[in-house]
């Protein structure tokens, strides 16, 4: 090889390069640094490191390869989802066993216990709504992997240990799996229920009040309107980062069909809450996504169901225990508690640990020892 043939090979080879390397110049454009960064400590080579690798051309690309190569070749996507069949998605934490699961599970029904008799001693009566994972009511849609042992025994143990300590808890599966021929009850690339579900739910939880826990006061009337359907990418597909190369492999959408609940004394858009508020509001739900979310619209069907307004402290991304240990320490709950607390709870956060850093530990373990004494006084009264 010559001279002239050795430098065209390597202009050839460092030309794609400094393309890509002057293309990649042009995201510190919009590079902020703080103003406390320094080049001494070498905070500043981090932060606009940071920046490169957010902003790298070839990033985006090479994350689409890598997926498109688990996607087709594997049966896998990122860890967080797991691929079932029918272009089924299901969240990775209704599969994999919790490390140390079995003392969070006993330390977890301690504080559903301490929160069940924290309720009673101010007068709330405590419904608690156990939430069927998706991949306990479809498990026609899995793949090769299954739930382990540990996933495979959650709803019942949940079930019966409330059931055991004298909370009120209906089996929400065997509702669920006889509703599931008329309707989708779960979205197929979402880890959370459709509005269909949600209403089913609604209704089954209404019934279990009626029975056992009905409420006082004059009952309120609401409507619940459907609007026109449309396509709906799941939370799971988020750990498929196929878009934009090969968004070709997604699966196909769902088909949301939203619904909104108004009362008919504030007609569409009203707030019932404020309008209620003078009276008192009877009920209160805590919980998840599931409940906080309005996509779903669970509230909407519960107060439809209920006929009667409901304040709504669930939270997004705290699970169900954290919402329900900061109503516990509001004002609203000590000078205006509720004749009723509904406390939607999907079965996979029962072996989980919760962050608990934001409460005072004395206060968590004075819960847990009233869960305790709750759950000998319920034992020696059965």
């Amino acid at each position: 090889m010559n001279r002239t043939s050795s430098i065209a090979h390597i202009a050839l080879f460092l030309a794609p390069l400094l393309g890509i390397g002057v293309w990649s110049l042009h995201g510190f454009g919009d590079l902020n640094l703080p103003a406390n960064v320094s080049l001494l400590d070498g905070s500043l080579a981090k932060v606009v490191e940071t920046h490169y690798e957010a902003q790298f051309p070839l990033k985006r690309p090479g994350t689409n390869l890598w997926a498109a190569l688990d996607y087709s070749v594997f049966d896998e996507g990122r860890p967080g989802v797991i691929l079932g069949r029918h272009d089924w998605l299901f969240s990775d934490e209704e599969f994999k066993p919790v490390t140390h699961g079995m003392q969070h599970i006993e330390a977890n029904l301690r504080l559903i216990r301490g929160v069940q008799q924290r309720l009673h001693r101010h007068g709330v009566k405590l419904l608690l709504a156990i939430i069927p994972a998706k991949a306990r009511l479809y498990p026609e849609h899995l793949g090769e992997e299954r739930p382990g042992r540990q996933q495979g025994a959650l709803y019942r143990r949940l079930h019966d240990a409330v059931q055991r300590s004298g909370i009120l808890a209906p089996d929400l599966l065997a509702s669920l799996q006889q509703e599931k021929a008329r309707d989708a009850l779960f979205l197929r690339t979402d880890t959370h229920w459709t509005p269909y579900g949600a209403e089913r739910v609604a209704r089954h939880l209404a019934r279990t009040v009626q029975c056992h826990a009905p409420l006082t006061g004059e009952p309120q009337h609401f409507i619940t309107e459907q609007a026109a359907g449309k396509p709906y990418l799941g939370d799971l597909v988020r750990f498929l980062p196929l878009d934009p190369l090969f968004s070709g492999l997604l699966p196909p959408p769902d088909q949301l069909q939203p619904r909104r609940t108004h009362s008919l004394a504030s007609g569409p858009g009203g707030d019932s809450a404020a309008l209620f508020a003078d009276t008192g509001i009877p009920v209160v739900l805590v919980g998840t996504s599931y409940s906080a979310a309005p996509d779903w619209n669970f509230l909407g069907a519960l107060r439809q169901a209920l006929g009667s307004d409901i304040l709504n402290y669930a939270e997004n991304g705290q699970g169900p225990l954290l919402p329900m240990l900061k109503y516990l320490q509001t004002d609203a709950f000590r000078d205006s508690p509720p004749q009723l607390v509904i406390w939607e709870f999907p079965e996979r956060y029962l072996p989980m640990t919760p962050d608990l850093s934001q409460f005072d530990p004395a206060w968590i373990d004075q819960l847990k020892a009233e869960g305790a004494t709750g759950q000998r006084l319920a034992t020696q009264a059965r």
